[in-house]
C-alpha cells in the first residue's frame, strides 16, 4: 500500500509518524511550527487529532489518570479538551504547509463528522486511536471511505483486534497497517510486548507497526528490527509546556534522535542473505590462516599433524585441507613458518 507518495511494504524504509496530536495546545501557530520542526527531524509525517470536544466527552467525564498528573485536577476533560481543539479552517493552512514542506499530513478522526471532514480535505489515509478499534460502526465507516487505515491497537484482546480488521475487510478496505501500542502516558518499556506485534500480523495478515508511549526510545528500535513498517510517537516543541501530553513527548532533539536511531538500526539489519560485506572480503586474507610449517623440512619428508600449524595469512593452503596433507611428502626443503601450498606437496 502507499501513503501518499511513501510505499508501505515488508521491504520499504519505516514510515515515521510524529504524532503533533493536541500539542498546539489549540494554537495555529504552535501547529504550524510542529510542522515544520517535524519535518526538521526528518519524519515522514506529521499527525494530528480532528475532533469537537463535546463529540468526544460527556460534560462530566473524569481525567484519564494520566491527565491528572500533568494537567489542573479541578478541570473537567471536557474543558481540557476544547482548549486542545484546532479550527477546522486551521487545517488549511496546515495542509498547505505540510505540501510546501513535502511531509505527510495525517490526523485522527474521532466522529463521523470528523472522518468526512479528513477525507473532504483529501488525505491519503486515516489514522484510528485505540480506543476506536472496538467502535465497529466507526471502523466500518472510516473504511468506505476507501483510504488506508493505519490503526492502534492498545487496550485491545487479538479477538476484539481480529474483529476489528475483518469489519473493515468485510467493508472492501484491504489497506490496513495494525499498531502494537500500549495505551499509558507514559508506558513501562516492560509492558511494550511487542512479540504480540508480530502475532497480529501472522494471525491476521496485515502490515504491523507500533505506536510509542516510552520515555526512551528503545522500544522503537527493537520493533524496527522485528519487523514493524509504521513508528508512531508523541512529537512537541516543548516537554515543559502546559498540557496533557507534552510529557511524555520527544522534543525536537529527541525525535531527532528517533528517526536517526531508526535509519541506523535499518542500516544494521541488511538483507536475509549471508554474506561477507565489501570490507570483509579485504580483511579475509589478513585474518584468516594457512597451513604452516612447525619446524624446518626437508625434501621428501613425510607430513604428520605435529609437523603443522595453523598461522595468517591466509594465502596458502586452507585450514580444512588438513586432513589431506598427513602422510603426504615434501616436493623441497622448506624452513620453518612456511606457509605450504600446492606445489609443495607431492600428491
Amino acid at each position: 500500500m502507499n501513503l501518499g507518495k511513501s510505499p508501505i511494504s515488508p521491504s520499504s524504509p519505516t514510515y515515521i509518524i510524529a504524532e503533533a496530536g493536541v500539542n498546539h495546545n489549540g494554537d495555529l501557530s504552535l501547529a504550524l511550527e510542529l510542522v515544520r520542526k517535524a519535518k526538521a527531524t526528518g519524519a515522514d509525517c506529521v499527525k494530528f487529532q480532528t475532533f469537537k470536544a463535546e463529540a468526544v466527552v460527556t460534560k462530566n467525564a473524569p481525567k484519564a489518570n494520566y491527565q491528572l498528573e500533568v494537567t489542573d485536577r479541578q478541570e473537567s476533560q471536557l474543558a481540557m479538551l476544547q482548549k486542545l481543539e484546532l479550527d477546522l479552517e486551521d487545517y488549511h493552512q496546515i495542509i498547505a504547509l505540510c505540501r510546501e514542506l513535502d511531509i505527510q499530513f495525517l490526523s485522527t478522526p474521532y466522529n463521523f463528522d470528523d472522518a468526512d471532514f479528513l477525507n473532504d480535505l483529501g488525505v491519503d489515509a486515516f489514522k484510528i486511536a485505540s480506543g476506536q478499534l472496538v467502535e465497529l460502526p466507526f471502523l466500518e465507516y472510516v473504511a468506505r471511505l476507501g483510504k488506508p487505515m493505519i490503526i492502534s491497537s492498545g487496550m485491545a484482546t487479538l479477538a476484539e483486534v481480529f474483529e476489528g480488521v475483518q469489519t473493515i475487510r468485510n467493508a472492501g478496505n484491504k489497506d490496513i497497517v495494525l499498531l502494537q501500542c500500549t495505551t499509558n502516558y507514559p508506558s513501562k518499556i516492560e509492558d511494550t510486548n511487542l512479540h504480540a506485534m508480530n502475532s497480529m500480523g501472522k494471525a491476521l495478515g496485515v502490515l504491523i507497526g507500533y505506536s510509542d508511549h516510552v520515555t526512551n526510545n528503545y522500544a522503537c528500535f527493537a520493533a524496527v528490527a522485528l519487523g514493524a513498517r509504521v513508528i508512531e510517537k508523541h512529537f512537541t516543541l516543548d516537554r515543559e509546556m502546559p498540557g496533557p501530553d507534552h510529557s511524555c513527548s520527544l522534543d525536537v532533539a529527541g525525535f531527532t534522535e528517533l528517526v536517526e536511531g531508526i535509519r541506523q538500526t535499518e542500516l544494521a539489519l541488511g538483507s536475509a542473505i549471508k554474506k561477507p560485506s565489501a570490507a570483509e572480503v579485504a580483511n579475509t586474507v589478513g585474518m584468516r590462516r594457512s597451513i604452516v610449517l612447525i619446524r624446518p623440512m626437508s625434501k621428501g619428508e613425510v607430513l604428520s599433524a605435529r609437523d603443522l600449524a595453523f598461522k595468517r595469512p591466509a594465502t596458502g593452503l586452507a585450514p580444512k585441507r588438513l586432513p589431506e596433507l598427513i602422510g603426504k611428502s615434501l616436493t623441497a626443503d622448506l624452513p620453518a613458518d612456511h606457509l605450504l601450498t600446492q606445489k609443495d606437496v607431492n600428491w
